[in-house]
């Protein structure tokens, strides 16, 4: 009877904890918001913890302010003392030996207090940066290297040359500099494009890419000493005697194009054919000194714009993490997680979602002395989903530990996924709730690329660990050097019957560890399972978009996206054209138009991004905004236009100096809105319709 009720209740707790609401990120990380006096705008460009436990943060605007009392003990709240100012935008700072250190758009500062009252008293020029005087010519930086030296990146211009888009117009644009206090330098490595993530992972340096040309997604890399990373703009300074790159021009433009070029003749990268390009990995394959991501970051999925690197070093103080490397994200103001292993002596390993909701965009973090992590923020002309221009705020462990996939593992024959709690077993060993998808991104000028070589691979045997703290996954026909989502539905914790916090996982499979294969017995494909390759573009029309050869509509057959003028219309009432400017704006805000009125409606993006016009229902732009953000793998391919009744109308994705045009019936008389709905862009690059009687 006692073993009756025993049991009894404990299917109560159980269906009790089933029933409960699913766990949510602020319940394990909470963001707490640092006070900032009024007057200061603290845009931050460089964050760094001092060896008395407050920090030292750098500001887009020039200045250095000291704040004390970061982590608010007594309940009071933080004092801040300008340090320094009259600087260049600082996008980066760090403390080594009593001074800090920046790097402005053209130099590497060293700023010392040399009386003691908490001022800088000395601007010293340790190495000065070229510049061309473009404005895109960031400098971030330093990290400091274990025997002193630092490492600066610089961004590449962007313009007027028909080369690429991205443009090294003097030395060293475009490249990792290798500095030492003493102002010695030697350039490290190239093929970086908007640098803004860097870090030392274990001694080694690595950074993060942001999409553009020739970056179909972000990513974080290693660097070695002459390495070449992707972006060819630096490559123009490859031939110095100082340069380590070995890396030419015709090596990336022959091999990307072998069909439009031959050895020894130099292409253009508009001559470059966009129909079947080579991911950058088979150049790699070819090419001695390309440099592939360690691990992938999928676009729009775990970010759009890749800030600071920094490893997990409070040895628990932060959670479950340790040794693994937080990812900063200024355009979705967010922070992800990521997991290295080497394998075969490459780096690679697992992308994890982690932590969103910051007030700003995030640039920069760092540890303060109690294991928490301080988050800088901005978005000035950068644009983020979290609406404030600037912010510094701090995220602390509740000490609650969350259910979520803690590590994954390359094995000869699939994953194994470590997990911060034990699973649910019966849960756990059912193949059905594992989903894998590989893929992998164009190398080629276009801005981004879409998922390309999309691939389903069945998961053949999940088993176990007696632990329940691990699921080795058996899987078919994983490839090398492609991107595998793994995506786990219906699994639950086996203390309290709850899904994972966040159940998606990007490992990069630069290399497949040699070792024994498991046993199991095969399991047959569903029949809707995609098995074969799967190609995508970026100019890959939405469902509603007619195909050149299609017969004109007629006006009683207008979709959402119709791009040729109806057969029954005699004349167009009311155009409008429309373009984009920096700082993701269109530029113009306002337009009116007659209800019933037959629109022709020109969207010309002159922007160095993509975007895309989507008119929406009123009050529901943000509704959309988010819609497309969720997208995941489809995003590219769907133009960022999610299937809703609240889109009224749109363009397609539109690339970098081209133009769309739709045709549509103005709505009734309202207040509506257009708005970008590219991962990021949603909250701030919109615009009002107002129709009219």
């Amino acid at each position: 009877m006692l073993r009756k009720l025993y049991l009894l209740g404990m299917i109560g707790l159980h269906t009790a904890a089933l029933a409960q609401a699913p766990a949510v990120e602020n319940d394990f990380y909470k963001i707490v918001t640092l006070p900032v006096p009024e007057g200061i705008e603290l845009e931050v460009g460089g964050l760094t913890a001092l060896p008395t436990g407050n920090l030292a943060a750098a500001t887009r605007r020039g200045e250095v302010w000291l704040i004390a009392n970061p982590n608010m003990a007594g309940n009071t709240p933080p004092r801040f003392s300008r340090f320094a100012h009259g600087l260049h935008e600082a996008l980066g700072l760090a403390y080594v030996d009593g001074a800090l250190y920046s790097a402005q758009r053209g130099e590497l500062t060293r700023l010392k207090d040399n009386n003691g009252d908490g001022r800088a008293d000395a601007y010293e020029a340790v190495y000065s940066i070229p510049l061309s005087g473009h404005y895109h010519e960031y400098s971030f930086g330093p990290k400091v290297a274990p025997d002193g030296s630092m490492f600066v990146t610089g961004n590449v211009a962007f313009g007027d040359q028909e080369w690429w888009r991205g443009e090294s117009r003097v030395p060293w644009r475009g490249w990792t500099l290798h500095i030492w206090p003493d102002g010695r330098m030697e350039p490290w490595a190239t093929g970086m494009r908007s640098p803004c993530g860097i870090g030392m992972v274990g001694g080694e340096f690595f950074y993060a890419d942001n999409q553009g040309d020739w970056m179909g997604s972000g990513g974080v890399v290693q660097v070695s000493k002459g390495d070449f990373t992707g972006h060819p703009a630096g490559l123009r300074w490859a031939d110095r005697p100082e340069s380590p790159v070995q890396v030419r021009l015709n090596d990336i433009y022959y091999r990307a194009s072998p069909r439009f070029s031959a050895p020894g003749k130099a292409v253009k990268p508009e001559n470059i054919p966009d129909e079947k390009p080579l991911p950058l990995f088979a150049i790699a394959q070819e090419v001695p000194g390309v440099k592939t991501p360690a691990v992938w970051l999928p676009h729009s999925i775990l970010g759009i714009s890749t800030s600071e690197i920094i490893v997990d070093t409070t040895k628990g103080s932060f959670g479950p993490f340790a040794g693994q490397l937080f990812v900063g994200d200024q355009g979705q103001s967010k922070i992800d997680r990521v997991f290295l292993e080497k394998v075969k002596g490459v780096w690679q390993g697992a992308a994890f979602p982690f932590r969103e909701g910051f007030q700003s965009g995030v640039l920069r973090m760092c540890w303060g002395n109690d294991g928490s992590m301080f988050v800088g923020q901005t978005n000035r002309g950068w644009g983020s989903t979290g609406k404030e221009p600037w912010g510094l705020q701090r995220l602390v462990w509740t000490g609650k530990m969350p259910f979520e996939m803690q590590q994954v593992h390359a094995m000869p024959d699939g994953f194994d996924i470590t997990f911060t709690q034990p699973v649910d077993k019966a849960s756990a060993g059912n193949p059905d709730n594992y989903q894998i998808t590989g893929f992998i991104y164009k190398y080629h000028p276009v801005y981004g690329s879409p998922v390309v070589n999309e691939r389903t691979h069945l998961v053949q045997a999940a088993i176990v660990s007696a632990d329940g703290l691990s699921v080795r996954l058996v899987a078919d026909s994983l490839r090398e050097n492609y991107i595998h989502e793994i995506k786990i539905e219906g699994l639950r914790s086996y203390r309290d019957g709850l899904p994972l916090l966040h159940n998606n996982a990007y490992y990069t499979l630069n290399r497949i560890p040699d070792g024994d294969k498991l046993d199991v017995p095969r399991r047959k494909a569903p029949m809707n399972m995609h098995q074969g390759h799967h190609m995508t573009n970026m100019a890959t029309d939405t469902p509603d978009q007619p195909k050149s050869k299609t017969p004109k509509p007629a006006a009683s057959a207008l979709g959402k996206r119709t791009t040729r003028k109806p057969t029954d219309w005699t004349t167009v009432d009311q155009t409008v054209t429309i373009g984009t400017q920096p700082g993701l704006k269109y530029n113009r805000t306002f337009v009116s138009l007659k209800a019933g009125s037959r629109v022709k409606w020109t969207f010309s993006n002159n922007d160095d991004m993509p975007h895309n016009l989507v008119i929406v229902k009123p009050g529901t732009a943000d509704a959309v905004g988010a819609a497309a953000a969720n997208l995941g793998l489809k995003g590219q391919e769907m133009n960022y236009v999610p299937k809703s009744a609240d889109i009224l109308f749109h363009t397609r994705l539109t690339p970098p100096g081209a133009s769309d045009a739709i045709y549509f019936i103005a709505p009734p008389p309202g207040d509506y809105t257009f708005v970008c709905t590219l991962p990021g862009h949603s909250q701030v690059m919109r615009g009002l319709l107002r129709i009219t009687k």
